[in-house]
């Protein structure tokens, strides 16, 4: 008997492992089985095309053994994510976000999240680990030197140096992050800089590490002439943060839908300025029922919700965003375009300044689009939009979706790149530092 009923036990130990190792294969390695019916169902509820998210770099025709790959696919890298989580990282580093570019950086290029939600929280902070590096970010008005917790080693410090008053605010943290290095608090620090329009920013260089400083990296904005790649890296200006403008997510109407007008400019028109230029061309070749124009005589730093909707609609609904310079080429709304699908006619002419070519780039201005194959309409002169316009009445919608693709696809790849090299720059440099 006592033989008999140790078999037994054995046995329904057997089936027991057997089922697990059964179950586990179900979920992690064997392909949904969807039915006929289900496959209907499915693809009814995809024709509410407005009120869904929609991939548009997806093949309409893609098979069901594609999207099941895909799914095993996804479940391979929520496993693999799960186990990365449990190691330790090889590095481990805190942002400080006070400059409003730092929630590009955050939100746009690294995909973190903030909580609270609310932008005008006092205190903001998100966490994240890319590959075996861990990033926390923090920011708000309640973000002051001495008053909050210093939880890594590693700082990336986000200042603003367009003016001389948020130069003085910027050194300020400058000093203070000085001192805990020299406290040994800190081991290593990089800038993420909003650098002057003329790309003037020699009150800098003495906090340089190479110029006896104590800043390791230097990711500064503009096409200025100390990128290098080694300690000093060109970075995106990216949208209008502080206008809270979002990410933006595409959408199948976004992509397939007919925009109403060939083209949008809403701006402020500077006396004397190429934006004269872009308004009187549209007057005088009678385009102006073509586009979406909004000229402005003087500048707005704030939104309303009346104006943020109405040039959101405008970028959503125009095939093409009119980009003339300002005190600088580079301009939120090359961006912003990118983020609907409008592709950006960008004013191609250097702008009074310090900026210009560096060692490693020399295709100035815009050196860092250029270099990443930005699919741009780049023009000398505002008198070629006519010819444009021309040109986009006898685009056919297949066209311009085509086209659309490709700009929201390259968008999704320039932040994808920028993430890599963000984070390859912090572990080449800090970590080779520690060695």
């Amino acid at each position: 008997m006592r033989f008999t009923r140790k078999r037994f036990c054995s046995l329904l130990v057997f089936l027991y492992c057997l089922f697990s190792f059964y179950a586990a294969y179900n979920v992690f390695f064997k392909p949904s089985q969807i039915s006929r019916v289900h496959r209907v169902v499915k693809k009814k509820e995809g024709d509410t095309r407005g009120t869904r998210s929609w991939n548009p770099w997806e093949d309409e025709g893609k098979s069901d053994k594609d999207v099941f790959q895909k799914k095993q696919e996804n479940k391979l890298k929520q496993i693999l994510n799960r186990a990365s989580q449990r190691e330790p990282a090889d590095l481990s580093v805190q942002i400080w976000g006070k400059a409003a570019i730092g929630h590009y950086l955050w939100q746009h290029i690294l995909g973190g999240s903030l909580e609270p939600v609310d932008a005008n929280a006092q205190w903001r902070e998100g966490k994240l680990r890319i590959g075996k590096t861990d990033l926390s970010f923090i920011t708000g008005p309640a973000i002051v030197p001495g008053y909050f917790s210093v939880e890594a080693d590693n700082v990336v410090l986000v200042l603003n140096g367009r003016e001389e008053a948020k130069i003085s605010f910027a050194s300020q943290w400058l000093h203070y992050t000085q001192t805990l290095v020299q406290n040994h608090k800190l081991q290593h620090v990089a800038v993420v800089l909003l650098g002057s329009e003329q790309c003037n920013n020699e009150w800098l260089l003495p906090y340089m590490k190479k110029h006896g400083g104590f800043v390791d990296l230097l990711f500064v904005v503009y096409d200025s002439t100390w990128i290098n790649e080694d300690d000093v890296y060109q970075w995106p200006l990216g949208v209008a943060t502080y206008r809270n403008f979002p990410v933006v997510e595409p959408s199948w109407s976004m992509v397939q839908e007919v925009r109403p007008y060939l083209c949008n400019f809403i701006g402020t028109v500077y006396k004397n300025s190429s934006r004269e230029t872009i308004v009187d061309v549209l007057k005088k070749e009678r385009l102006g029922q073509l586009c979406w124009v909004l000229p402005r005589e003087q500048w707005q730093p704030q939104e309303t919700n009346a104006s943020l909707k109405s040039y959101h609609d405008a970028l959503l609904q125009s095939d093409l965003t009119l980009s003339p310079v300002g005190v600088n080429t580079e301009c939120y709304r090359i961006y912003e375009a990118c983020s609907y699908g409008s592709v950006p006619v960008v004013e191609d002419v250097m702008t009074p300044g310090e900026c210009g070519n560096s060692s490693v780039y020399s295709n100035a201005p815009l050196q860092l689009l250029k270099s990443m194959g930005a699919p741009f309409i780049f023009i000398k002169s505002w008198k070629e939009l006519p010819d444009i316009l021309q040109k986009e009445k006898t685009m056919s919608l297949q066209e311009k979706i085509q086209r659309r693709k490709r700009l929201l696809e390259w968008y999704r790849q320039f932040r994808i790149q920028l993430k890599q090299a963000f984070i390859h720059a912090l572990e080449k440099t800090f970590l080779h530092n520690d060695q």
